[in-house]
């Protein structure tokens, strides 16, 4: 009963379409017929309203950190399970037909229930790739990249030196899937970064 719970709950928070909602609220407008057509927050900011792309941004940190706290509170064995069905239910939304963003704000709020200093990594990485190459895109990737890697150094050099240690490798492991999801999603990305076609953002 205790994993259906989660499950749905998890599912459910992270299958609210934020920026589409909000679009449509106060700018009157359909997002997915905006720019890339994506609901996230990079799209939400192409309608040039920077205030909703913040609280989109927000709103769907929120939705991939608040179930995975809870669950993390109430029900711990199922950590892993909550933080992959927010990221899924960000992803793969019912609301529209399964189309939903790319999963970064949600990763980000997943990271924040999880770890602190993976979620300071994460952000100061985007940021700095984001001040050199200008792509959103590539900032997602590269910062994912990161924590996944660091997450892998750092547990080997902790069982080196101590194999009597006890390690999380689930984490790890649950890092690698976001980390391949988040090179779906931006599948498109990749093609139009390798082909020089790939919108710049404005920091």
């Amino acid at each position: 009963m205790n994993l259906f719970i989660v499950a749905f709950l998890s599912y459910l928070c992270g299958s609210i379409p934020f920026g589409l909602i909000l679009t449509k609220i106060f700018s009157k407008v359909d997002i997915r017929k905006i720019g890339s057509g994506n609901i996230g927050t990079t799209n939400v900011l192409r309608t040039g309203n920077k205030f909703l792309a913040l609280v989109t941004l927000i709103l769907d940190t929120l939705k991939g950190f608040v179930p995975v706290a809870i669950t993390i509170k109430y029900f711990p064995e199922f950590i892993y399970l909550s933080a992959l069905l927010a990221f899924l239910g960000h992803i793969f939304p019912i609301w529209i037909k399964f189309k939903g963003g790319k999963g970064v704000a949600t990763y980000l709020g997943i990271l924040f229930a999880l770890s602190l200093q993976l979620s300071f990594l994460f952000m100061f990485t985007w940021l700095v790739v984001s001040l050199i190459f200008k792509y959103s895109s590539l900032s997602s990737i590269f910062s994912s990249l990161t924590v996944l890697v660091v997450t892998l150094i750092k547990d080997t050099a902790l069982n080196s030196i101590n194999s009597n240690l006890t390690i999380d490798e689930n984490l790890a492991f649950i890092l690698f899937i976001f980390f391949i999801l988040i090179i779906f999603t931006h599948r498109k990305n990749i093609s139009n970064l390798k082909n020089k076609k790939e919108t710049k953002i404005k920091i």
